[in-house]
């Protein structure tokens, strides 16, 4: 299957889905289910290939394409400091402390600040552990959930086998109503990703979560990861007046050969019940429920009885290997230097990311007209209210080039990439109001974070390209990952909005050669047909409103300090500090080429 034609499979079908039954396969709009009953740990034995299909896409393997979903890196969700802060409270728990005698302590090296770990910067693996278990989430007095365990009680997949593709959910009636946190409610979307939301479908690439299972609709997250069921298994529902059951039988892992069997029981009393199969090789997911749009969460160990209270998520995150507390690593920094940072740029000696080439950690914003949310989680990780706004996490310092300015990943540099991570405190989210007058996200391409491939940015470092309008409809990219446009510096408040000129993207692209698609990163050469749509500043503020504060009362200097993780109780290799050192000397410089000189990098530590 082609990417295009993968791509095409992400649509959630809702109402849309409706037709496509209707025609061909002449069943009504919401789904009949047949009756459920407990049976024994395989419960899917009866889901034989005679079971009716329910959707456009029949169920079988697929080649997948290997690792097209990530690219330089990640910044799919704008409510990433959950991910940070559950993981570092999760982790509080059960520290993992060196052996007696290595220090927590810190030291700088010239204006890198170096941060000796003593098991209290790094979060332990947390393996799945619930195969073969089972899970019961209880309603409480306010709204909420009380998590403990169960015998295993698996219910036979019976119903409809749902032709879900990647990515990809479907809405479907539930034989009688349903109360989740305090609401009422008739039908549900059925994700391949192990989930189960409401009022709204959640089937679009992107991490799989603490983030999204809180700042998402209301979920019951029964093995929230990244699952592909057109690779392999299949999805089953059904139900009575007593309960509705949703099974993944089987479902592949994206790009994977590993397969997960969980279940999810919705009863008409308003409780949930969890099963989980056999082991699985797929250990990096989330199991819980949220309410939904909320901030507010318990992380617990679902071995153990938990509890939650109304508006709180509460579940548990599995991860396969360490990685990097976040939290930990600002409060420790600023432990010992002045709160006088608005970001920090995290090196570590050995890799600890375990999603996308670098990431950019939110802390806070107070900006308005960015299509961002307001929010502030600065005192969670040390500092003043609204001081540190962001945290760039760069990860093993191994893996970038010696020579900051080489490019090594496609068109980008060490120093772009960075460029990349620290433009996500601002950017890119903006949407504008199209020719027609609707709302459109035409200029955003991959994880609707970055500018799209068909936007001409002018060679931002935020994605997106500098794009030849040759005339007669043919185009030509002509520059990549090269600096902020203006449209970058209204968003960062360098600029008003009287000085950013008109701007373009391409419609409906053909003839692109080499292929490229809307989510592709920036690539030079590539020529392409379509129309193009031409936009202004003003048509982003007529959908989002003024930026504000706005250029005139907004900051001219940047404020960073650049840090090196040493894990392990290992000693510091003064190579290592002065490879940091040379990124540091170099980003102040590009930082304000970038910029046009309208805002400055200052990364002295005192």
């Amino acid at each position: 299957m082609t990417h295009a034609s993968r791509r095409s499979n992400r649509h959630i079908r809702s109402a849309g889905l409706a037709v496509i039954l209707a025609a061909s396969l002449a069943l009504a709009k919401w789904l009949p289910f047949a009756s459920v009953r407990a049976q024994a740990a395989d419960p899917c034995a009866t889901t034989a290939a005679s079971l009716k299909h329910v959707g456009p896409h029949p169920p079988g393997r697929v080649t997948a394409r290997p690792g097209w979903k990530t690219e330089t890196g990640e910044h799919d969700d704008r409510a990433r400091h959950l991910d940070s802060i559950w993981a570092h409270r999760a982790a509080l728990a059960h520290r993992r402390v060196l052996a007696s005698g290595t220090s927590a302590r810190n030291e700088d090296v010239g204006n890198v600040a170096v941060l000796h770990d003593a098991g209290d910067l790094v979060i332990a693996p947390n393996p799945f552990d619930l195969a073969g278990a089972a899970l019961t989430f209880t309603p409480v007095p306010g709204g909420g959930y009380a998590a403990a365990p169960r015998p295993q009680a698996f219910r036979a997949a019976a119903g409809e086998t749902l032709a879900l593709g990647d990515d990809d959910a479907v809405e479907v009636r539930l034989p009688f109503a349903y109360t989740f946190y305090g609401q009422r409610y008739s039908s549900a979307f059925v994700s391949s990703d192990g989930n189960i939301t409401f009022g709204e479908p959640d089937g679009v690439t992107g991490s799989r979560t603490v983030s999204r299972l809180l700042a998402g609709p209301p979920r019951i997250a029964v093995f929230l990861a990244d699952l592909d069921p057109t690779a392999g298994g299949r999805i089953v529902a059904g139900g009575d007046a007593s309960a509705f059951t949703v099974t993944w039988c089987g479902v592949n892992g994206f790009d994977s050969e590993d397969k997960a069997t969980v279940q999810a029981t919705l009863r008409a009393d308003g409780g949930i019940d969890m099963q989980f199969g056999a082991p699985t090789a797929l250990r990096d997911a989330v199991v819980g429920v949220s309410p939904g749009h909320t901030a507010d969460f318990a992380p617990l160990d679902l071995t153990s009885t938990g509890s939650g209270s109304a508006a709180q998520g509460i579940g548990e995150r599995f991860a396969a290997e360490e990685e990097l507390d976040i939290l930990a690593v600002a409060r420790r920094f600023l432990s010992t230097h002045p709160d006088a940072f608005n970001s920090l740029v995290v090196f570590t000696d050995v890799p600890l990311l375990n999603r996308g080439f670098a990431i950019e950690y939110p802390v806070a914003n107070a900006i308005q007209g960015l299509n961002t949310q307001v929010f502030d989680a600065s005192r969670e990780h040390g500092s003043a209210p609204g001081r540190l706004q962001s945290i760039e996490v760069m990860d093993f310092l191994g893996k970038w080039p010696d020579d900051p300015q080489r490019r090594f990943r496609g068109e980008n540099s060490t120093l772009s990439i960075l460029g990349q991570e620290v433009g996500h405190r601002w950017l890119a989210f903006l949407n504008f109001r199209d020719h027609l007058g609707q709302r459109s996200d035409a200029l955003l391409g991959r994880d609707r974070a970055h500018w799209s491939f068909f936007f001409d940015s002018d060679g931002s470092v935020v994605e997106g390209n500098d794009i030849e309008d040759l005339g007669n409809g043919l185009f030509r990219t002509v520059g990549a990952v090269e600096r902020y446009s203006l449209l970058d510096q209204y968003a960062m408040g360098l600029v008003q909005a009287s000085d950013v000129p008109p701007f373009f993207y391409v419609e409906t692209p053909t003839n692109v050669s080499p292929a490229r698609e809307r989510d592709s990163a920036p690539r030079r050469f590539v020529t392409f047909r379509g129309t193009r749509r031409d936009v202004t500043v003003d048509d982003v503020i007529a959908e989002l409103g003024p930026r504000t504060p706005s250029a005139a009362e907004s900051p001219r200097v940047w404020h960073q300090a650049f840090l090196y993780v040493v894990t392990g109780g290992r000693e510091l290799d003064p190579a290592q500090a002065d490879k940091v050192d040379r990124i540091r000397v170099e980003w102040e410089q590009f930082f304000s080429r970038a910029t046009d000189s309208r805002m400055q990098s200052v990364t002295a530590l005192q």
